[in-house]
């Protein structure tokens, strides 16, 4: 069984709707995945703040207007009155769940509760749209099978088990329905795998399946060997190894979602990642083999912060990262980056919540400079030890770009440099200059 996974854009319209029914409508077994149709979760975000600020007349007046868009939708889908009536019924009782809403009981899970109806209409209208066509399919609900544990991390022995049965307890389809980035959390209540979870449900089940493939449609041809939105004349990559895509969505390829590769990598299952658009081509393959000795991708991540502390009582003291470490720890802010010196270390974060807090605790440790708007460039490949010249090929690129921070060597698939934000567009030019454009040479 292949698991195929379909994101918002892929059923942004009646028309593409109809596209993905037809790219899914042989007769091979499969399980589909479906993010909320484009722009409906960014809608329920904005009437969940309208709610908190307790304007419940606008909130209301959204809340209306989304009906209307939805049943404008299921009006262009269907032609058949009998699919029309009940899909308007789905969307009506959604609707009046939300409005039902009053400010004061706006709690978290109240929240999660609406963000759900997304994935919840994107999949009653998909499945009545299959059954419309003739196709064998059945809707299985996320809410049933999809679970975390209490450290947020999927329960794969409850997933795999109740699966398992959701798609037992029924007639035999070729094609299951199911919700992505919806599930319970270990108390039981409705929760999520944050944004752009659906790639993270669709890695999840197919290992509860020890599905063949996992597929990702998305509106891209794969991976590029740059941001395409940054440079020109970026291709496609073939193949990626686990281990590149994992270190390129972590570092700003929006294609992937950065936790989707592990579950699959777990299960040794092919992730393939293709376009709706174009189904006819290849897209990229992510698989425990690579081509070696090659750099594959080059990714950014923003809104990062370089942090240096300095301290002459770091000379020859055994204890002084631990207790740099700790002021981490503490405020649960991850490290992205870190270089040490004999008196001084620098590292990067990128979450911003506690840092005045985190630059006060640091100070105990020594001097404390910090600097904003910084980014973090990542070029991916395989970088076997004993090959020489990648690591000058990354650097001349910079010969005129000035680099505060390098880190090499902690992944033998990743060189990393930290730049100013402004000279982003600019390194990531010259890295594909002399890398791809002046090399020729392609993934």
């Amino acid at each position: 069984m292949r698991v195929l996974k379909f994101g918002g854009t892929s059923l942004g319209s009646p028309e593409n709707m109809q596209h993905v029914a037809e790219i899914i409508g042989n007769g091979e077994q499969k399980l589909v995945v479906l993010s909320a149709i484009s722009g409906t979760t960014d809608k329920l975000l904005e009437i969940i703040d309208l709610l908190k600020k307790y304007n419940r007349k606008e909130a209301q007046e959204r809340i209306r207007n989304f009906k209307l868009e939805y049943d404008r939708f299921i009006r262009e889908l269907f032609h058949d009155k009998y699919y029309i009536t009940h899909l308007e019924k789905i969307i009506l009782k959604s609707v009046e769940d939300m409005i039902s809403l009053v400010p004061e009981n706006l709690s978290k899970l109240v929240q999660r509760e609406v963000l759900a109806q997304g994935e919840i209409l994107s999949t009653e209208i998909f499945q009545a749209l299959l059954e419309s066509k003739g196709i064998k399919s059945r809707l299985i609900y996320a809410l049933n099978f999809m679970r975390t544990d209490k450290d947020g991390e999927p329960d794969m022995y409850f997933i795999r088990i109740n699966l398992g049965k959701c798609m037992q307890d029924g007639p035999l389809a070729n094609v299951y329905v199911t919700q992505g980035y919806v599930c319970r959390n270990y108390e039981g209540e409705i929760d999520n795998l944050g944004r752009d979870g659906s790639d993270y449900s669709a890695s999840i089940i197919g290992a509860a399946l020890d599905a063949s493939e996992i597929q990702i449609w998305t509106d891209v041809d794969g991976v590029h060997n740059n941001d395409p939105r940054i440079v020109s004349s970026t291709l496609p990559v073939k193949e990626l190894s686990y281990k590149e895509a994992a270190e390129l969505s972590y570092f700003g390829a929006a294609i992937l979602h950065p936790k989707c590769v592990f579950p699959a990598q777990k299960r040794n299952i092919p992730l393939k990642l293709k376009n709706t658009f174009r189904p006819d081509a290849a897209g990229t393959l992510i698989s425990s083999t690579s081509r070696k000795d090659k750099i594959k991708s080059v990714a950014a991540k923003d809104g990062i912060i370089a942090i240096r502390i300095r301290s002459a009582r770091m000379l020859m003291a055994y204890g002084f990262l631990r207790k740099v470490f700790q002021v981490f720890e503490d405020y649960e802010t991850p490290i992205d980056m870190i270089s040490t010196s004999e008196i001084s270390v620098s590292l990067t974060i990128d979450n911003p919540d506690h840092l005045e807090l985190i630059i006060s605790d640091l100070r105990s440790l020594g001097e404390v400079e910090y600097d904003l708007d910084q980014t973090i460039i990542c070029v991916v490949g395989d970088f076997m030890a004993e090959e020489t010249g990648m690591a000058r090929t990354v650097l001349d690129a910079f010969k005129d770009i000035p680099v505060r921070m390098i880190s090499y060597g902690g992944s033998m698939n990743n060189i990393s440099l930290l730049v100013k934000s402004a000279d982003k567009k600019r390194a990531m030019e010259a890295l594909h200059h002399e890398i791809f454009r002046k090399q020729t040479v392609y993934a």
